[in-house]
């Protein structure tokens, strides 16, 4: 309860509070974490291919429909939920703490909680576009199309907006990332072993007051932090800012 009221304290004295999450902020929402021991990397698949290959550029590719196959059974979760991370980050916005969240996730829970500017380093499977001309098409469509989607108005290829292995970050956004962690006086990086690159390097760009950590086992960057708390990010992220009323 004393890293909480930590916490809580170092929230209160925060104007630009910026969050950095990974894996871990949607596993409350019965959303798998790729690199844990129950994770998607632990799926024993029937096949020559890794989970990494299946969901690389060649594989989209060269085998489409096996890309499709595996994408739409592990990646889109229809009936995932904000949890009480994503809604603690909501009232943060809210309450004017919070600036930005940066995020390794690819289901679009920050948005549906209610947060405005979300930095989705990796994309979204909400959105799905022609590779020939263009057109949007939201997850529902993707998830109801039988084998590899085409497109209604071209007959073209649709790609999920999601960064695949062997592809690179949208400059555009990562340059979007950088700048919110440069102006933050608060980073709170939440839900990441901090492994995957080249996300993990943009904490490099901090230069405020305060860096908190808050994941369930270690990372690299524990010992940089001011406060570190390892414990479920949804529980640690609620009662923060319920405790900020009262610090």
């Amino acid at each position: 309860m004393e890293q909480i009221l930590q916490l809580a304290q170092i929230i209160k004295g925060s104007n630009n509070i910026v969050f950095f999450g990974g894996a871990g902020v949607s596993t409350a929402s019965n959303i798998p974490d790729f690199r844990s021991a129950k994770g998607l990397y632990s799926i024993k698949l029937n096949r020559n291919f890794t989970p990494e290959e299946l969901v690389s550029h060649t594989f989209f590719v060269r085998y489409p429909e096996d890309f499709f196959a595996f994408y739409k059974e592990h990646l889109i979760y229809p009936d995932a939920k904000p949890n009480d991370c994503h809604i603690a980050l909501a009232k943060l916005e809210e309450m004017g703490k919070l600036s930005a969240i940066i995020t390794q996730n690819i289901d679009g829970l920050h948005q549906m909680a209610g947060n405005k500017n979300v930095f989705e380093l990796h994309g979204s499977v909400h959105r799905n576009y022609c590779r020939s001309c263009g057109a949007f098409y939201d997850a529902v469509y993707i998830r109801g199309y039988a084998g590899v989607p085409k497109c209604e108005k071209c007959g073209g290829s649709i790609k999920p907006d999601v960064v695949l292995y062997e592809e690179a970050l949208d400059d555009q956004i990562v340059d979007g990332a950088i700048r919110a962690i440069q102006n933050a006086d608060t980073l709170i990086i939440g839900g990441t072993s901090l492994i995957v690159y080249p996300a993990a390097g943009l904490i490099r760009y901090f230069r405020g007051k305060k860096l908190v950590l808050i994941n369930k086992s270690t990372t690299s960057a524990d010992n940089s932090a001011d406060l570190v708390i390892h414990d479920d990010i949804a529980k640690v992220m609620k009662m923060a800012v319920e405790q900020c009323k009262n610090v």
